[in-house]
C-alpha cells in the first residue's frame, strides 16, 4: 500500500451539492467517519464541491496536508472526474491519483426516502475509494503526433459537408466514396422540409463545392479494405473496384458518413407485387421524376418494418414528417386526392408540428392502428387496391379504395456498413447503426480515438440533423489535426512476463490487436491500439495481465473494505443483503446515474463498483466477493451488440455462465451470481434490476460463508 519514500497521504471531500446530497445524507457524519479510514490525513466538506470555492479547498488541503491520493464524494464521474482531475494537478497530484465517488445518483437521489440507509451506503462507497486509491499510481500520458489530414467515409449530405468543413480549415481531406458519383440517398429525394427547397438543388451546390477544394481528394468507386495504426497516424488500404488495385493513405483522423438505406418491405401489403404499392422514397422518385399518374385516393400505412416486437423495434424517427410532407405535395399537385395516414403514433418534434396541422387543414385524414391489428391490403380485379384497418378511436373496421399505397418504411444499415465495422474495429448497436460512445456527452466520437460518426450512419435522421451532425464531427476531427499532438490516456494493458506462461489467452481475446505476440509466445503491448477496456486482464489465467487504474489489487482492495469492517447479521429475522454491482462506465453506469436523475428508487442495498467494460470482471474478483460475504454478485454492461469495445460483454456473460457452474464447489447458489444490461438511457430498467435481485437475495437468505464466519 506504501512505496519505498512514499507514506500514503489521503484527502477524503464531501460535497453537500447544495441540498441534494445534504438533504438526504448526514454528511458532517459521513465526514467524521471518513477521517478514521486507514491513511486518511484529511476529510473536508463542501455545499459544492464543484464550485471555485469548493476546488480551491481541495488544492489548499493538498498543499496544506501534502496529499498525495484525493478522494471526492459527490456526483457522477461522467460529468466532473476531468475538473477534480485538473484542480488535483493545478495542486501538483497527478490525474491518476485520484478516485471519485458518486454518492448523488447512486445514493441520496435513488434512496431518498431511507437516509439512514443512504448514509450508511455512502460511507460504504468512500471506504471502497480510499482503498482502491490507496493502490493507485501516477502515470504518464503518451504524446502522439496527429497528422493533419482525414479520412471521410462516403459522399452522401453527411459526408461532402464534414470534408468541406475540414476542408476549409485548411486539412487534407481523403473522400471516399464506394459509388460512382457523389449524394448518396439525397440524389433519390424530391423536396426538402421544412424550406421546400429541391434536394437536387441543394446536391448540386454540395458537388460543385466539394469539386472545387483542392484539399479535398476524391476517391469513387472505392471501399476502404483495412485500417491499422491509432489516432494520429491511422494507416487505410483503399481499395477500387479491381480488387488488385489497391491505394495507401495515412490520415489523423476518420469520419464514418456512410448513411443508410431504406427498408424494401417485400411481402408486405402488396409491396413487390402490385406496382401501385410503393414506399415513400419510391413516391419521392415518383414526383421528382413527374412520373406519377394523378391518383384519386392514397393511403399511407405508417411504421412498416419498423417498431416490431423482435428484429427492427427502433423507430425511424422521420417517418411521420416524410409522410406529411408527401402528403401535403400531393394536395399541393392534386387539390382533389383524398388522402389517408394510417398511423399507430405520431412523431412530429419541432417545427414539424406545424405540418401536423397543415394537413389537417387541408383535410387529410388520420386513422389510428393499432400494432397487434395491422391493415389489410387487397388487390381488386380492376387494379384498385382495397385497404381495411380496425380504427382504434371508432372500435370498428374501415375499408377504403385506393389507387395508391404508400409505405412508410425506416432507415437500415446497409451491408456495407456492417462490413466496414470490423475493419475499423467500431461497434454497431442492436439496431444495426454505428454506436457512438456516449449519446449526450461524446454523441459524435467512437470509443476508439480519432474517429469520428455522422449523418444516418449513426441512426436515421433527416437532412438537416445529418448536416449539423457532420460539422460536429468535423468539429471534433479536427481539434487534434489542429493541435498537432495530443495525450492519450494511460489507462492501457500491461503485463508481467515473469508470471506470463505464453498461453496467448490475452492475445485471442484482444479484438483490438493491441497484444501481439513475441518470440517464445510472450505478449507484447500495442498502447496506441489498446482501448483500455480489461477483457485481456480477466481472461489472463496468471494475472500477469493487468489495466492500468483498474488493476486485481486496485479492484479486490475496494471490495474487500466493503466487507471487512461490516457485521453482517446471519439472522433470517434481521438479514438485508448486501450487493455488490459491477457496473460498465459507458452503459449501465449511466443507467444507474439516469435512474438517480429521475429519482427512481430502488433498494440501497446495493453498492456499484465502475469498471471500463463488463468484460473487466474477472473470477477473481467476483469469488473475493463471496469469499467476503456478498450475498449476491450482479454485473451490468450494454445490451448485446452495443459494446463499445465489440464483444466485451459477450465474453463476460461466458465468463459468468462458466463461474456459475463452479459456484457449488463453494457451497454458493448460482442463483447468487447474475449477469444484466441496460444502456444509458435505461435508468428505470436499471432500477428495476437492482430491486428484483435484491428481492431474489432476500429470499436465497444470507451467503453460506457469512454464515459460517458466524456473521462477521
Amino acid at each position: 500500500m506504501e512505496t519505498e519514500e512514499e507514506k500514503l497521504r489521503i484527502g477524503v471531500f464531501v460535497c453537500h451539492c447544495g441540498f441534494n446530497i445534504g438533504g438526504v445524507i448526514d454528511v458532517p457524519a459521513v465526514v467524521e467517519y471518513a477521517k478514521t479510514l486507514s491513511n486518511v490525513v484529511c476529510a473536508e466538506e463542501n455545499l459544492y464541491m464543484c464550485s471555485s470555492a469548493g476546488l480551491s479547498l481541495i488544492k489548499e488541503c493538498i498543499k496544506q496536508y501534502d496529499l498525495n491520493r484525493v478522494v471526492v464524494a459527490s456526483c457522477t464521474p461522467a460529468t466532473h472526474e476531468p475538473l477534480f482531475r485538473n484542480a488535483c494537478e493545478e495542486a501538483g497530484v497527478n490525474k491518476y491519483l485520484f478516485e471519485m465517488v458518486n454518492i448523488r445518483e447512486h445514493s441520496s437521489w435513488v434512496h431518498m426516502h431511507h437516509p439512514k440507509e443512504a448514509t450508511e451506503k455512502a460511507k460504504d462507497l468512500i471506504r471502497m475509494a480510499v482503498a482502491k486509491a490507496s493502490y493507485l499510481k501516477p502515470q504518464i500520458e503518451p504524446e502522439l503526433e496527429i497528422e493533419p489530414s482525414a479520412l471521410v467515409i462516403g459522399g452522401g449530405i453527411a459526408g461532402m459537408t464534414a470534408a468541406m468543413s475540414l476542408a476549409r480549415q485548411g486539412f487534407t481531406v481523403h473522400l471516399v466514396e464506394k459509388e460512382a458519383e457523389l449524394g448518396g440517398m439525397l440524389r433519390r429525394l424530391h423536396k426538402l422540409q421544412p424550406t421546400e427547397r429541391d434536394a437536387s438543388e441543394v446536391l448540386r451546390e454540395a458537388i460543385i463545392a466539394v469539386k472545387a477544394n483542392t484539399n479535398i481528394n476524391l476517391h469513387m468507386s472505392t471501399l476502404v479494405k483495412e485500417m491499422e495504426g491509432f489516432i494520429g497516424n491511422f494507416g487505410i488500404k483503399l481499395q477500387k473496384k479491381n480488387p488488385n488495385e489497391l491505394e495507401q493513405i495515412n490520415v489523423g483522423t476518420i469520419i464514418v458518413a456512410t448513411g443508410a438505406e431504406a427498408f424494401k418491405p417485400v411481402g408486405m401489403y402488396g409491396y413487390d407485387e402490385n406496382e401501385n404499392v410503393v414506399t415513400q422514397l419510391e413516391l419521392e422518385q415518383l414526383l421528382k421524376n413527374g412520373e406519377l399518374k394523378e391518383p384519386k385516393k392514397v393511403v399511407m400505412i405508417q411504421c412498416v418494418g419498423a417498431r416490431e416486437k423482435t428484429g427492427r423495434t427502433y423507430c425511424s424517427r422521420i417517418c411521420c414528417m416524410v409522410a406529411l410532407n408527401n402528403a401535403l405535395l400531393l394536395k399541393k399537385l392534386y387539390p382533389d386526392v383524398e388522402v389517408n395516414i394510417l398511423f399507430r403514433d405520431l412523431q412530429t418534434y419541432g417545427e414539424y408540428e406545424d405540418f401536423y396541422r397543415e394537413a389537417r387543414a387541408n383535410f387529410i385524414n388520420f386513422i389510428r392502428y393499432d400494432q397487434d391489428k395491422p391493415p389489410k391490403v387487397v388487390s381488386k380485379r380492376d387494379g384498385k387496391l382495397a385497404v381495411t384497418v380496425y380504427d382504434v378511436y371508432l372500435g370498428a373496421d374501415v375499408e377504403m379504395e385506393s389507387d395508391l399505397v404508400v409505405l412508410s418504411t425506416p432507415l437500415v444499415q446497409h451491408e456495407d456498413g456492417r462490413k466496414l465495422s470490423p475493419v475499423l474495429k467500431v461497434p454497431l448497436g442492436s439496431d444495426g447503426f454505428f454506436f457512438e460512445a456516449h449519446p449526450k456527452l461524446r454523441p459524435v466520437d467512437f470509443t476508439s480515438e480519432g474517429i469520428y460518426v455522422c449523418g444516418t450512419a449513426h441512426g436515421p435522421k433527416d437532412v438537416t440533423e445529418s448536416i449539423a451532425q457532420a460539422y460536429a464531427a468535423a468539429s471534433r476531427a479536427g481539434i487534434p489535426m489542429a493541435l498537432g499532438k495530443i495525450k492519450a490516456g494511460a489507462v492501457k494493458a500491461t503485463v508481467d512476463k515473469d508470471i506470463c506462461v505464453n498461453c496467448d489467452a490475452c492475445v485471442v481475446s484482444c479484438i483490438f490487436n493491441a497484444v501481439e505476440a513475441e518470440s517464445f509466445g510472450l505478449p507484447n503491448i500495442v498502447e496506441a491500439n489498446c482501448k483500455g477496456c480489461g477483457v485481456c486482464a480477466a481472461e489472463c489465467p496468471m494475472g500477469a495481465m493487468q489495466l492500468i487504474h483498474f488493476t486485481d489489487q486496485q479492484i479486490v482492495a475496494a471490495i474487500e473494505a466493503l466487507f471487512k469492517p461490516k457485521k453482517l447479521a446471519s439472522s433470517s429475522k434481521t438479514f438485508e443483503p448486501i450487493i455488490l454491482c459491477f457496473a460498465c462506465q459507458w452503459c449501465s453506469y449511466g443507467a444507474a446515474d439516469l435512474a438517480g436523475v429521475s429519482r427512481i428508487q430502488y433498494p440501497p442495498n446495493v453498492r456499484i463498483l465502475r469498471v471500463p467494460c463488463s468484460g473487466r470482471v474477472d473470477v477473481l474478483h467476483v469469488l473475493k466477493a463471496f469469499q467476503n460475504s456478498a450475498d449476491g454478485v450482479i454485473i451490468t454492461g450494454c445490451h448485446i451488440g452495443d459494446c463499445h469495445y465489440i464483444d466485451g460483454n459477450v465474453k463476460a456473460k461466458d465468463r459468468v455462465d462458466a463461474i456459475k457452474k463452479s459456484l457449488g464447489a463453494l457451497n454458493i447458489d448460482p442463483k447468487r451470481l447474475e449477469i444484466g444490461f441496460a444502456s444509458s438511457s435505461e435508468g428505470q430498467k436499471f432500477a428495476k434490476m437492482m430491486t428484483d435481485f435484491v428481492e431474489k437475495i432476500r429470499r436465497l437468505g444470507p451467503n453460506p460463508l457469512r454464515v459460517k464466519r458466524g456473521g462477521d
